[in-house]
């Protein structure tokens, strides 16, 4: 491959949530009726040159997970529940997302869209890992770089994330 398709193609609304480390997106390939299998291979190279060494994928599904094995993209998949308590499942994605970035790992974390669950789960990861003092602080900081605002199911995650037991970050200095 040559050319500016050599680097492949970002995911559609690709935002980086901390910089140069974690970012989110939707499913890479396109959600649903629109995936695209060319376009995930496209993606999953833009990836690959962008540093990223993991994909999350938090589908209730396997889809793409095969697809990021055979690119050369480590991944973990998480599938939350669509209701009720998650906690437990909150908890384990988090120490994991943290041991990551400790790491040095670059991460993207996607669902089908980049929509209320995403942007839930990363609020309460940013409020869990102390990046951020509060619920509304997490919740203003997600929508802020999303572009649209946090409905009732994301907001609910934060509050469930705001329970979960957390370990004080060290120091970066």
């Amino acid at each position: 491959m040559r050319g500016k398709w050599a680097a492949g193609i970002s995911p559609r609304n690709f935002t980086w949530v901390v910089k140069e480390q974690l970012a989110v997106s939707e499913r890479p390939g396109g959600f649903a009726p629109n995936h695209r299998r060319v376009r995930r291979q496209e993606e999953i190279i833009w990836l690959r040159v962008q540093g990223f060494n993991r994909a999350v994928s938090l589908l209730p599904s396997p889809h793409n997970l095969a697809a990021y094995e055979e690119g050369g993209l480590e991944w973990s998949h998480f599938p939350l529940p669509s209701a009720g308590d998650v906690r437990e499942q909150l908890l384990e994605l988090y120490e994991n997302i943290d041991a990551w970035l400790r790491s040095g790992e670059r991460v993207l974390l996607h669902q089908e869209e980049l929509g209320d669950r995403v942007m839930g789960v990363i609020g309460g990861f940013l409020l869990w890992s102390n990046r951020l003092p509060g619920g509304a602080q997490a919740i203003a900081v997600v929508e802020r770089l999303v572009g649209h605002q946090m409905g009732p199911v994301g907001r609910d995650l934060v509050t469930q994330a705001a329970d979960l037991p957390s370990e004080p970050q060290e120091s970066k200095e």
